[in-house]
């Protein structure tokens, strides 16, 4: 059984990280870095994955940081938003939540296969 490695290049070519009203420090983006490695882990497909990273003044003083993340993978896109109030807890709840919407995926598609359902036709079929 092979094991799925991904390389550091692998992963930075897929990976955008941007920073709203916010200045991006090379720690946040070590640590979105790690913790996106888990998502190509489960999904190796994933042709790139964008976090935004919002500071929002005007929220008051809970839910500041908005952490929002769109996978782009065949199909349908990924999207998947988090406020909190640290920056860092985001970032931990937003892969989490990544992390459920593709394993959701990919168990759909495998009962999907798996278990296929039978078509009614309402009509006959043409003969050719």
């Amino acid at each position: 059984m092979t094991q799925n490695t991904t390389t550091p290049n692998d992963l930075a070519a897929k990976l955008i990280v941007s920073g709203i009203h916010l200045d991006l420090t090379d720690a946040l983006r070590a640590v979105v870095a790690q913790k996106a490695e888990r998502l190509l882990r489960h999904n190796e497909h994933l042709i790139r994955i964008r976090i935004d990273l919002e500071h929002d003044k005007t929220r008051g003083s809970a839910d500041q940081f908005i952490a929002k993340g769109h996978l782009e993978i065949g199909g349908p896109d990924l999207l998947a938003s988090v406020a909190t109030e640290d920056c860092y807890k985001s970032i931990d709840l937003l892969m989490d939540k990544l992390d459920r919407l593709i394993r959701r995926r990919h168990r759909r598609f495998k009962d999907k296969r798996n278990h296929p359902h039978a078509v009614e036709l309402t009509d006959a079929l043409p003969k050719t």
